[in-house]
């Protein structure tokens, strides 16, 4: 790859996305998915709808805050889509859009890694600590 200069770089960005540019937009999409309650409310969806109480329920330890505004987030950026069913009360699901599913894909192995190595960075978390 050549050497670019900072005023070469900063053009390119104009036409092309780089997230190692500091003004990219892209940053702000990488900053939304490393959320850890982003990532889990988009794999508790992959199933299928559900309502905000439900999502509760799934995702353990997120308040009822953190959990609204992250899905306002994911449906301002368009990876979630809220239905309102008029009904007394009112119903409101939440349910992937297809760039939301496409997110998933990028999320399930990332998810599985974390679950699959805990263990082994739990020991190497402990051996650190006791050195």
């Amino acid at each position: 790859m050549p050497t670019r200069t900072a005023a070469q770089r900063r053009a390119r960005a104009k036409t092309e996305f780089d997230a190692y540019l500091a003004t990219c937009p892209s940053r702000q999409v990488l900053d939304m998915i490393g959320n850890k309650w982003v990532g889990l409310i988009i794999a508790a969806l992959h199933d299928g709808p559900l309502r905000h109480g439900q999502l509760r329920t799934t995702i353990a330890g997120v308040s009822q805050k953190m959990l609204t505004q992250a899905l306002r987030e994911l449906e301002r950026d368009g990876l979630v889509t809220r239905t309102i069913t008029a009904s007394v009360p009112a119903r409101v699901d939440y349910q992937l859009t297809p760039l939301g599913q496409d997110l998933w894909t990028v999320i399930q192995p990332l998810k599985n890694w974390a679950e699959q190595n805990m263990a082994a960075i739990q020991m190497h978390r402990k051996r650190q600590l006791s050195a």
